[in-house]
């Protein structure tokens, strides 16, 4: 592989797993809150 592509691969799987890291800790910090989530069925569904 040339190196332009090893970068480019890199930055990738940086955004890719920073990405689900960064989503992960998000919800760890702030996780749902159970009560506020609607007990029925949309009309829509």
């Amino acid at each position: 592989m040339t190196p332009i592509a090893i970068t480019m691969m890199i930055i990738a799987m940086v955004t890719i797993w920073g990405g689900l890291i960064l989503s992960l800790v998000n919800l760890a910090r702030h996780p749902e809150d159970e009560g506020n989530l609607p007990e029925e069925i949309a009309p829509e569904l």
